[in-house]
């Protein structure tokens, strides 16, 4: 959630720092702060609300220097105000700390602190962890031993770094349980730290990371790791292929907008190199399942939160129907509250964007105490979720940078798609005939993706958004695989648009939402011409006999629906595993338009980030 950059080497600190920041704002925050050593001083400035009011502050006061830390804050302890935002000094004044997380034992921390005499001069938890390496800094030991012995005072998820007026040649930064990332970038007598790898992809792309309970001590030179004992460890430097002009938005309004319009070449990107469509096999390079565990598998359980959620619903169809196995979709947020009957004969699927989702960590950490099968689809080469995993498959979208995930979502989708075809496989429930079929299908879908986001269809949606911006309640209903797409659908206009929205299985209309359905309640049906389409038009016309609006997401040329439904929204006709690829789409360009419309905050809506890295 919180956005960290740190800065050593010859140029000017603050300005890699605030380019970094500014990369990360699709993270979310409230305010954000720099520290800098100048003149033999750590310079601070910080303050409330956007990176450009910070900005600003630093074109009146400019800090120079060629060693600092930088900070977005999303709020966990402390309102919003430049007293809380980060970098927090210690009592000496002489090092300060940036934090991504949080200290859960704060308040007893704090008040032990204020007994000893420290004056706390935030509201924040992060200021417990800058006094406590200023105690142990202060008794004569080393910066690095310092942060090891403060963090030992620590419960609850951080990533920190630190500088220290005393040691203007390094930065020190390190981990402690499952909060968000610490990336580690390798440049030509420069170094970089940052909670994410598009804040310094400009600069690098050769990056290593740290995990839970390490340390690294940063120079110009290098980086040096160990555990937060005190024991060495190698870290892999990972070349990222990613190219920083694709964090950019170029032509497009929004990253959101950039991100929907990418889907054709992120899916092709997917898909590509893990095909054999003559063999009809699937070759995913890191799923280490072999034949016979794959045949002595009992079940999946598929674990994730909000988008990825959705997307394992719609992934349960896929797994039930090629796969044959039973497929339990659980929300992380809430999996390791009871005791989950799972263990070795148990495939536990993460699907995680950012790989650093602390709820899907923790129930994949619940799955390797029980000995599950760790598998995690994941957009983030080297994230914690790729690295405790026994098999990865990577999205391959690149950077998604829209805190509304849109890309990531039907590449996860397809993701699946392929493991499905691939256990099934393994397991040998699939004869070679039909995986042809399903591969040649799935190829095709790229351009089926193409054709649905041809630029003339922009008109459609600019009108309907015109036409319902002011509305303040919508339904969406679907039914079979695409179910999980109504979800997915009401829950892209809510967060971007602020417009409550609720998705239903359209066959539970009659069981309490048709009290609803008035012409103040208009209602997107997902309706393909797939097994329940009559299902679905029975619906519609419920819906329209109790004065409801319609707008349906049908199959192309389907000239029936236009006489029950009052708006149309066409997709190519495809597979029926394949259509909610196609069917989210006009969701996601609804909700869009929708929230332009309205004058919405598209990339960071309002409380909400995009990678969720503290409970």
């Amino acid at each position: 959630m919180c956005g960290i950059v740190g800065y050593i080497g010859p140029r000017n600190a603050a300005q890699i720092i605030m380019e970094g920041l500014a990369r990360l704002e699709y993270r979310g925050y409230d305010s954000a702060g720099i520290a800098v050593i100048q003149d033999g001083q750590i310079a601070i400035r910080r303050d409330v609300g956007k990176l450009s009011n910070l900005a600003a502050k630093l074109a009146q006061v400019p800090v120079t220097g060629q060693i600092g830390i930088g900070h977005t804050r999303w709020a966990t302890h402390g309102k919003p105000s430049e007293h809380n935002a980060h970098p927090h000094a210690d009592f000496s004044g002489r090092l300060v700390v940036v934090q991504n997380g949080i200290v859960e034992n704060f308040r007893q921390l704090r008040a032990e602190l204020e007994a000893e005499g420290i004056v706390f001069r935030s509201d924040t938890d992060t200021e417990v962890i800058a006094h406590l390496v200023g105690l142990h800094y202060r008794d004569g030991r080393s910066l690095p031993d310092a942060v090891r012995l403060a963090l030992g005072h620590l419960r609850g998820p951080s990533a920190i770094v630190v500088l220290a007026l005393d040691q203007p040649d390094m930065l020190v930064t390190a981990r402690l349980g499952n909060a968000g990332g610490v990336t580690i970038g390798f440049g030509d007598g420069e170094m970089f730290v940052a909670s994410d790898m598009p804040a310094i992809l400009e600069h690098t792309r050769r990056m290593a990371f740290l995990e839970n309970r390490q340390l690294a001590v940063v120079t110009r030179e290098g980086a040096v790791f160990s555990t937060l004992d005190g024991q060495e460890v190698r870290s892999v430097v990972h070349t990222i292929p990613w190219d920083p002009v694709r964090a950019a938005k170029g032509a497009y309004k929004h990253f959101m907008q950039k991100e929907i319009y990418e889907q054709a070449n992120s899916l092709t990107d997917t898909i590509r190199g893990r095909v054999d469509l003559a063999a009809g096999e699937v070759y995913l390079e890191q799923l280490t399942l072999t034949a016979e565990r794959a045949r002595g598998l009992a079940q999946i359980v598929s674990v994730a939160c909000g988008t990825s959620y959705h997307s394992e619903l719609v992934g349960a169809f896929m797994f039930e129907q090629l796969a044959r196995l039973p497929v339990r979709v659980e929300y992380a947020s809430e999996f390791r509250y009871r005791d989950p009957v799972i263990g070795p004969d148990t495939l536990l699927l993460a699907i995680t964007q950012s790989g650093e989702t602390v709820d899907t960590l923790a129930a994949m950490e619940e799955g390797r105490i029980k000995g599950a099968h760790l598998a995690t689809i994941v957009n983030v080469i080297g994230s914690q979720a790729a690295r405790i995993s026994d098999s990865v498959i990577y999205m391959h979208t690149g950077p998604e940078i829209g805190v509304a995930s849109t890309k990531a979502f039907t590449a996860s989708l397809v993701d699946q798609y392929l493991l499905a075809v691939a256990l099934a496989s393994l397991r040998g429930v699939l004869s070679s005939e039909r995986r042809r079929v399903l591969l040649d299908e799935l190829a095709a879908l790229p351009a089926l993706v193409g054709q649905l986001l041809d630029p003339a269809t922009h008109r459609q949606y600019e009108e309907l958004a015109q036409r319902f911006f002011q509305y303040t309640n919508f339904l969406y209903l679907g039914r079979g695989i695409n179910y999980p797409i109504a979800l997915e659908g009401a829950l892209k206009l809510k967060e971007i648009s602020y417009i409550h929205a609720e998705g239903y299985a359209a066959g539970e209309m009659k069981h309490g939402p048709i009290a609803l359905i008035d012409e103040h309640m208009p209602v997107v049906a997902i309706c393909p011409q797939d097994g329940v389409y009559d299902k679905m038009i029975s619906q519609i016309e419920q819906v329209k006999a109790r004065g409801g609006i319609v707008i349906a997401v049908a199959t192309a040329g389907d000239e029936f629906i236009r006489s029950k439904a009052d708006y149309v929204l066409s997709v190519p006709a495809a597979s029926p595993l394949l259509t909610p690829v196609l069917t989210v789409i006009p969701l996601q360009l609804l909700a869009y338009h929708i929230a332009v419309r309205r004058g919405a905050d598209v990339d960071q809506p309002r409380n909400l980030a995009k990678s969720v890295t503290v409970e």
